[in-house]
């Protein structure tokens, strides 16, 4: 460690820092080629949209010195025990008003030649210069690493964004041609034409690489804060280099006290007990004649009284050290059998911020199948983000693009992964990309829509190998919040639907989690259908108890109970699985399978039954005609009297609440709507004894003479009946009642009657009136004083009249401009003359304007005030002098 600190404070000791220029003729001063000032211009102003970049180009720039003089120093043999790193250091000025950004590598280094080629000429990349010689060199090519990211030559002018000179001192490695390189520094401007090279004046003080100081400005104080760069640092750079990244600061620690420091305490030291020899011969012989006794007592022995422990004496001292800023290597780059779970937890955890362990996680490399390679990891979160559903769009900040170890982008943009996958964390490595100009951004599209399939095929196959290798955490996942989104993931994606489908685990009358392939198994004999039942927000345990599953429960047929918004839609959008018919069982169409073997005994007490209940349905069709489009018998009801059914073009009960829910439509959508609400049918039950009354009555009031009435009274009743079966089944069947204030009127009447209550009865109820409209508050006014007039809004003092009262004139609202004849700010005092008749308003001239108290010594009264009446009579006067003379 020492040999490593004196490397890392090596370029940093120095007393002359490397801006300051010799003021001998040793600089050289190039001018920039290539129209460089006015495009580092754009570059400055236009090409980076996050001004944060600038440190993960130069630590990239930094790492790519690092990498060549690795490379060069293996081919050429050279010795080299130097550490390899990146350091920096935070020079705040005294005053605050700004300071220094130190960073250093021990990299290649550049000679005075190279400094004016690499950073005197804009687009001229020494990265790709290097990897091009090291791919043409046979002999080399296996050594050259290809992290190298340098693509345009921009890098190093984002220095520019936040700093307003930029001072480069390098150094290469000694050779056996030049065993003693100099040192020397590039310096240049943001709004320069022109830079100098020249011999740093503080000499050789780096062994080998380059040292870039940075004079930030005004508005990038920032900078200098030591948690902006850490935070820069593990966002943009944790994992872009092999090599330690430092950061020179402080930390304190505790030392012991020296008896030299203020504080210090000396401590007590006991006395030692001296025993004399005769004292100690006499306790010999007193033990000795004890041994002797013929009934040996012994005391217990005593305990040594435990020493009181005095605490150390200690100081707080601040101490500078190098702090290791990027010490977690990039997971992703080592082989997935040798990382521990442990570790990925750990990695986990640090870099997505989250306290909880990751449940799976899937590590791979792969191809895009457009010769582009990478590596991922994509970790799946032990919940789901509570403000998840909320969000309209995905969440896009969860994939983190790396190109060569080097953070990208995770805003995705339009390639974004869709809602359903958004919550994954993922990292994505990339070998090699075509990024814009500014390396923020890819160029092409084309590569993430390939990652975005590849993540989505890998999240399906680890969901998949989980179910089949563990069910409990598979069970955990379901029930944490995992189900509504395969659902979701289902929907959005018919070309993978089956898989999605498969993956997901419903609640059934039976089971509490089956999947499609386990119902399927467990189907009746001749069961062609799949029966789901769905209910926004309601328990499975009333779906269960629901009117639409009474058969099917009592003839022992599974149900699956669907609670989640997606779940119908899910379903209708299914429509099959495996060649079985998803079955809404709130809708027509319900067949148990075993239809064909019913006795021919069976069929002929239904068509019977049919004829039998023809009065009633006839009945019940025109009274429930703006309600239901038809009426008829039920094959699914046992205990229940009616329900209500959607037919094939309908909504059931459930989907009419979804699609209630949504507040934009299109008219055509509300055409849409409206048109399948109506599409419903009200099944009666004939085994019912309402049902077979009701019947009863049918028959009772149609039951007259030809040329006699109906019963008037029975007949109003019978409506009545109908009217609050059909609202009831509406309700049990999950809709809504067209008219709630009749439905609940209907069923008042009906309690007064069987109770004995006069319909006609009415409440006696006195209801107590609101207390009148609050007044406006006014002013009590004194009998025995003038009434006062009302203050009239001011622009300026010329608008006042001499023949109001003014006393009731609000002076602060007065404009007061340049020239403002006096200071609102100051007392303003009202005077009542001698004779109690008039008001005179005393103001303070403003000092300065042309009614300033130099003009006005003679009118200054003993207070120190002017009278307002006098003020403006002079000026009124002085105003007619002037037209007459005009």
């Amino acid at each position: 460690m020492r040999l490593l600190s004196s490397f890392l404070i090596l370029p940093l000791i120095a007393q002359v820092l490397a801006q300051e220029r010799p003021t001998d003729a040793k600089a050289e001063r190039f001018d920039y080629q290539s129209d460089v000032a006015r495009l580092r211009k754009i570059v400055i102003e236009s090409l980076y949209s996050h001004r944060d970049v600038w440190l993960r180009e130069l630590i990239s720039n930094a790492n790519d010195a690092i990498e060549k003089w690795r490379v060069t120093s293996l081919k050429l043999g050279f010795p080299d025990n130097s550490p390899l790193n990146v350091t920096m250091k935070l020079v705040p000025n005294e005053d605050g008003s700004g300071g220094l950004i130190v960073i250093a590598d021990t990299g290649i280094g550049m000679t005075p030649e190279e400094l004016t080629k690499n950073l005197g000429t804009l687009a001229k990349s020494g990265t790709s210069e290097f990897l091009a010689k090291a791919e043409a060199d046979k002999g080399a090519n296996k050594e050259a690493d290809p992290s190298l990211i340098g693509q345009f030559g921009l890098g190093f002018y984002s220095s520019f964004l936040v700093a307003d000179d930029v001072y480069v001192a390098s150094r290469p490695p000694a050779t056996p041609e030049n065993p003693d390189p100099v040192q020397h520094v590039f310096a240049s401007s943001s709004d320069a034409s022109a830079f100098d090279v020249y011999p740093d004046p503080r000499g050789n003080t780096i062994g080998h690489g380059t040292e870039i100081t940075l004079v930030l400005k005004e508005d990038a104080k920032e900078y200098l804060q030591e948690y902006k760069i850490r935070d820069l640092i593990e966002k943009h750079s944790a994992f872009s280099t092999a090599h330690p990244i430092y950061l020179w600061t402080t930390k304190t620690e505790e030392v012991p006290l020296t008896p030299e420091d203020e504080g210090y305490v000396e401590p007590k030291v006991e006395e030692a007990i001296d025993t004399t020899k005769e004292e100690a011969d006499e306790a010999v012989k007193e033990k000795s004649d004890a041994d002797e006794d013929d009934l040996l007592v012994e005391d217990a022995p005593q305990e040594e009284a435990p020493k009181e422990e005095i605490p150390p004496q200690t100081k707080s001292i601040t101490v500078p050290v190098w702090e290791h800023l990027n010490n977690q290597p990039p997971l992703w780059m080592r082989d997935p059998k040798t990382v521990t779970d442990e570790e990925y937890n750990l990695f986990y955890r640090a870099t997505f911020k989250d306290h909880n362990n990751p449940v799976a996680w899937h590590h791979f490399k792969g191809d895009t199948g457009s010769g582009v390679g990478f590596r991922a990891i994509f970790f799946l979160p032990s919940e789901i983000p509570k403000d998840f559903w909320n969000s309209p769009k995905s969440t896009t900040e969860n994939v983190r693009l790396y190109v060569k170890r080097v953070f990208i982008t995770s805003d995705l943009g339009e390639d974004a992964l869709p809602k359903w996958i958004s919550w994954v964390r993922a990292i994505v490595d990339a070998d090699d990309l075509p990024l814009n100009v500014s390396r923020e951004t890819l160029q092409s599209t084309k590569f993430m829509a390939q990652i975005k399939n590849v993540l989505m095929k890998r999240f399906i196959q680890l969901m998949t190998q989980i179910s089949e290798k563990d069910e409990i955490k598979y069970k955990r996942l379901m029930v944490g919040g995992y189900s509504p989104l395969l659902k979701l993931a289902a929907i959005d994606s018919p070309k993978d639907q089956k898989k999605f489908l498969n993956l997901i685990k419903f609640t059934s009358n039976n089971r509490e989690l089956v999947t499609l392939d386990q119902y399927v198994e467990k189907r009746k004999t001749g069961q062609k259908q799949i029966f789901f039942l769905a209910g926004v927000g309601e328990k499975t345990e009333n779906l269960a108890k629901s009117v639409f599953v009474e058969k099917l429960t009592a003839r022992g047929y599974e149900v699956l109970l669907l609670n989640e918004p997606m779940d119908e839609i899910l379903f209708s959008q299914a429509k099959t699985w495996k060649d079985f018919k998803m079955q809404d069982v709130a809708k027509e169409g319900l067949q148990f399978g075993d239809e064909d073997e019913e006795a021919e005994s069976d069929k002929e007490a239904e068509a019977e039954q049919k004829t039998q209940y023809e009065p009633l349905l006839t009945y019940l069709k025109e009274q429930t005609k703006d309600v239901v489009a038809d009426v008829v018998i039920s094959n699914r009801l046992v205990t229940s009297p009616c329900a209500i059914v959607a037919n094939s073009y309908g909504y059931s009960g459930n989907m009419q609440k979804l699609m209630a829910a949504q507040h934009t439509k299109t008219d055509q959508q509300q055409i849409m709507e409206d048109y399948a609400k109506k599409q419903r049918n009200l099944e009666i039950n004939p085994r019912s004894p309402l049902i077979a009354g009701l019947l009863a009555k049918i028959k009772e009031l149609n039951d007259v003479e030809e040329g006699e009435e109906k019963d008037a009274i029975l007949e109003e009743e019978l409506k009545e009946v109908a009217s609050i079966m059909v609202d009831g089944a509406l309700v049990r069947s999950g809709f809504e009642v067209m008219d709630t204030t009749a439905f609940f009127s209907r069923v008042d009447r009906v309690l007064r009657r069987s109770l004995g209550v006069s319909e006609s009865a009415k409440a006696d109820a006195t209801v107590k009136p609101a207390p009148p409209v609050v007044e406006p508050e006014t002013e009590e006014e004194d009998s025995t004083s003038e009434p006062k007039r009302e203050k009239k809004p001011l622009v300026n003092l010329a608008d006042l009249d001499l023949d109001e009262n003014l006393a009731d004139v609000p002076l602060d609202q007065i404009d007061q401009r340049e020239d403002a004849p006096f200071d609102a700010s100051k007392a303003i005092k009202v005077d009542v003359d001698d004779s109690g008749s008039g008001h005179k308003v005393g103001i303070v001239p403003q000092e300065g304007s042309k009614w300033g108290a130099e003009s006005w010594e003679d009118k200054l009264e003993g207070d120190g005030f002017i009278d307002i009446q006098d003020f403006l009579a002079a000026e009124k006067a002085k105003e007619t002098s002037a037209h007459d003379e005009l």
